[in-house]
């Protein structure tokens, strides 16, 4: 399949490539929720599975959770559960709303991550991400406005994700730093397979929720855990290797960007959506990306 290399290092201008090429894949993932006819919980279900067996291809992953004693084990099993639910939320968003709406909610995770993190970190609040959470309301409020009244649930369910992803990622953070992250995250997709296991078995059509998907939905799905989710993570550290954190995360801030651009021509939503919409994703997108700014400017100042 694909194996990390630990030499040569990439150059900083051929991991900003890489970083950028990851997030545009990650751009097509609220897409294929729509193109998969799989009902939420199984599609989630199938893409962690397929994934984690493909990151067991790789021989880092193997070695790194050969090391992992099972205290570590059982954390990222639990990050894996929240990771479970959190996407199960995002997928059952895309199908009450689009492709475009879902990813809007989901790129409002900065934001709960003001909020909520200082909390889980019992660390003081700062008043600018405090700030930017308070500004990032006009824009929920306006891509309120620009949608049909059918999708407002879905936007809660899109806005809940976001929310338990802000304490996914929190937790994730604090494993990846003492583990291997292809190791961690192979066992956070295995334990949230796991997990959705006997969810599944509950769903009034549970016998098929189990059969092997053919067609079209074998083929996506394939695409779904392989190239839009074990790939990009892969090259994701390779492009760690050349680039900041902070250079990722101003990178990563445009996903929401790339999967409503993309689902115009893929999906054709823009026909239900209205200018309201397109306004409260500038005011979000704007906003958060405001956020790794002011952390760069914080940091600028404490070294002065």
């Amino acid at each position: 399949m694909f194996a990390i290399s630990t030499k040569p290092k990439p150059s900083a201008a051929r991991g900003y490539l890489l970083i950028h090429f990851c997030v545009v894949l990650w751009g097509f993932t609220p897409i294929m929720g729509r193109l998969i006819t799989l009902d939420a919980v199984t599609l989630v279900w199938w893409r962690m599975l397929l994934a984690s067996a493909a990151l067991l291809l790789l021989p880092a992953t193997w070695r790194g959770i050969r090391k992992l004693p099972w205290r570590l084990v059982a954390a990222c099993s639990g990050a894996g559960v929240l990771l479970a639910i959190t996407w199960a939320l995002f997928y059952l968003a895309v199908k009450l709303t689009n492709a475009s709406v879902a990813a809007i909610c989901l790129g409002t995770t900065p934001l709960f991550i003001a909020v909520f993190g200082p909390l889980l970190t019992r660390r003081p609040y700062q008043r600018s991400n405090l700030m930017l959470a308070v500004a990032v309301i006009p824009g929920v409020m306006l891509v309120a406005g620009g949608i049909p009244r059918g999708m407002y649930l879905g936007l809660g369910v899109g806005l809940l994700s976001a929310a338990l992803l802000a304490g996914f990622s929190g937790l994730n953070k604090l494993l990846v730093s003492r583990t291997q992250p292809l190791s961690a995250t192979c066992l956070e997709l295995g334990a949230g397979a796991l997990f959705l296991t006997p969810a599944i078995g509950l769903l009034p059509a549970a016998e098929a929720s189990f059969s092997i998907p053919h067609g079209r939905d074998a083929l996506l799905l394939i695409v779904f855990a392989v190239v839009l989710t074990a790939l990009p993570l892969a090259l994701l550290l390779v492009a760690l290797r050349s680039i900041t954190v902070f250079t990722q995360q101003m990178v990563t801030n445009l996903e929401p960007v790339y999967a409503v651009v993309l689902a115009i021509p893929v999906l054709g939503e823009q026909q239900q959506l209205d200018l309201l919409f397109y306004l409260g994703v500038m005011v979000i997108v704007g906003t958060v990306m405001l956020e790794p700014g002011l952390q760069w400017l914080r940091r600028r100042r404490r070294q002065h």
